[in-house]
Parts: C-alpha cells; structure tokens; sequence
C-alpha cells in the first residue's frame, strides 16, 4: 500500500517539477538533444502535457493505495491498465510539440518519422508485455495429476513427482511474508519464490482471498498453492495424501 501512495506522490512531484518549476531537463529525449534542436521544441506546451499526464497517474496510484487498504487490492491492475493507456497518449501527442518532427504548417519533416515510430513501437510492445505478465500473474492457479507426479502450471509452475513429496498439509492462513525474492504480487495474487518470517524461502501460487492452502514439502522446498474454491482445495490434497501414503 506505501508503494502505491509513494509512487503516486513521486509522479505528482515530476508534473510539478516539469509543470510548474520548469525543470525541462527532466523530460527524457528532450534532455540529450542538440541545443539547435531543443529550439524547436514547445517545452512551455510539452511540460503542460506531461504535468497533466503525471498528476492523473499519480492521483490513480494514491487512489489506489487507499483502495488497496480498503480491500479492493485488484485495483492495482486498473491503475496499471491506465498508465499505460496514457503513456502511449503521451507519447503520440508530445510529438505535436516537436518542432523537429513537425514544420510551422503542422505538417510531417521528411525523414521524421523512422525514429519516432520505432520509438512508440518498442513502448508500446513493452507495455503489452507487462500486461500480459500481469494478467498470467492473476490467473487462477491450475494443477493437473499426473502418473509420476503432481503439475503446477502457469507462471513458476514445476512438477512434483510422488515420491519427491515428503508432506503436505493444510495452512488455514499463509506464512508472514518478508519479502518477494523472484516472483509477482498482483492484488490478492503471489506467484514466485518469497521470504518469509516462520517458513523461510517459499513458492507461491496462492491468491491470498481464497483459504486454505496447502503446503507441500518436495525435496526440502517448501511450496505453497490453493484454489478459488475451498473444497477444491480439499479434495486435491485428499488426492496427492492418497498418492503419497
């Protein structure tokens, strides 16, 4: 939840510091170009433009921590959806404020747009990256029995073979989570590898809303998981009890 209040607060203090203190070396691209260059750029309109863009970012992340506090922790993925719908606004309506990209007629300089397309491409196939790691991070988690062992799939998934598994139990509530070492935490979603205070390191595939969980040692790791549904859970670790007696 600070993470969220934090972040927000550092995009509001961007936009101010662009905005209102004229602190145009912040802005990326404009920063690294040749005086003759930074001449034909609107940094009056640009820093307007970006202010903009960072204070509704930062009033969504502060937004969110609060929701977060209050329950609603799948928040976090609207406010992620939004940042990066106006980033890539940003990106195309900051070249209007290029002088170097567009002539006093509004019209396209020749030979300008390779680079600046390049650029909004790779943004673009960045952003629909993370969000397609954000949205197998929200997946439900999803095992399948197998002869030799027991399938986690998805994101850190792994097989644990039958005769691996030393125990399993059920945990009505999760270990006191230190740190995330290598994994993802999307709301109520933890997929990955975690400190934690009474286990040390674990894997997760648990979304925290949903108890039990089941808690399986293979090979002296130590892995946790459940499902949507409580009895769900249950039943699968009737099912692997059976297969490890």
């Amino acid at each position: 939840m600070w993470i969220l209040l934090i972040t927000g607060l550092i995009f509001i203090a961007i936009g101010f510091a662009v905005h209102i203190l004229k602190w145009h070396f912040l802005i990326s691209g404009y920063n690294t170009m040749p005086k003759a260059k930074k001449a034909n750029v609107d940094t009056e309109g640009l820093g307007r433009l970006m202010g903009i863009y960072a204070y509704a970012n930062g009033g969504v992340y502060i937004a969110t921590g609060i929701l977060h506090t209050l329950g609603f922790t799948s928040a976090i993925i609207l406010a992620i959806i939004f940042t990066m719908i106006s980033t890539i606004y940003l990106l195309i309506k900051a070249q209007k404020y290029d002088g170097n990209i567009y002539d006093e007629d509004g019209k396209r300089r020749k030979g300008s747009s390779k680079g600046h397309i390049f650029g909004i491409l790779v943004v673009v196939l960045s952003l629909i990256f993370v969000a397609g790691l954000i949205y197998q991070s929200t997946l439900p988690t999803k095992v399948t029995f197998l002869e030799e062992g027991l399938e986690i799939h998805g994101m850190y998934g792994d097989v644990y073979t039958w005769d691996s598994i030393d125990e399993a139990v059920l945990l009505e509530e999760l270990p006191t989570i230190k740190r995330r070492t290598n994994g993802s935490a999307v709301g109520s979603h933890l997929k990955g590898n975690f400190s934690t205070k009474e286990m040390g390191s674990v894997r997760l595939h648990v979304n925290t809303k949903y108890p039990p969980f089941i808690n399986i040692i293979s090979n002296k790791r130590t892995v946790i998981f459940n499902m949507t549904n409580p009895d769900d859970t249950q039943e699968i670790l009737d099912e692997i009890l059976l297969k490890i007696e």
